[in-house]
């Protein structure tokens, strides 16, 4: 983890950056897609979260977790199939770190953020600029 100084601007760029969104849109849901069926399935995340709580992460409860899982599922599982696709993951993610984007606002914040993080890749790509 590491701190960093991140403002909304800088993340929004990051989104409007396709070719850097979408290589970090496609290495996290490689990630994510441990069968390489080329969607995500609940059991998916949960085995991920399982893996996270190992490392001595600080999570929420089984339940707080599932409950995060059923609103990402009822709102971006368009096709309404039990899975995330590609397309439906990009969807999500986009409109959940532009959400993170217009919560942190035009002021510079300091922020721990985790290595591979979405927001620790805006950082980046702006120190790269």
């Amino acid at each position: 983890m590491s701190v960093a100084c991140l403002d909304g601007p800088t993340v929004m760029d990051f989104v409007n950056d396709s070719e850097t969104f979408n290589k970090c849109i496609k290495e996290h849901f490689d990630m994510l897609d441990a069968d390489g069926d080329g969607v995500i399935s609940r059991c998916e995340l949960e085995d991920r979260s399982g893996k996270l709580a190992s490392k001595d992460y600080e999570l929420q409860s089984t339940e707080e977790i599932r409950g995060l899982y059923d609103t990402l599922f009822d709102k971006f599982d368009v096709d309404r199939n039990g899975t995330i696709d590609r397309e439906e993951f990009t969807s999500m993610m986009r409109e959940i770190i532009l959400a993170k984007a217009r919560a942190i606002g035009n002021f510079p914040v300091l922020v721990i953020l985790q290595g591979d993080s979405f927001l620790m890749r805006a950082v980046t790509r702006k120190k790269d600029s």
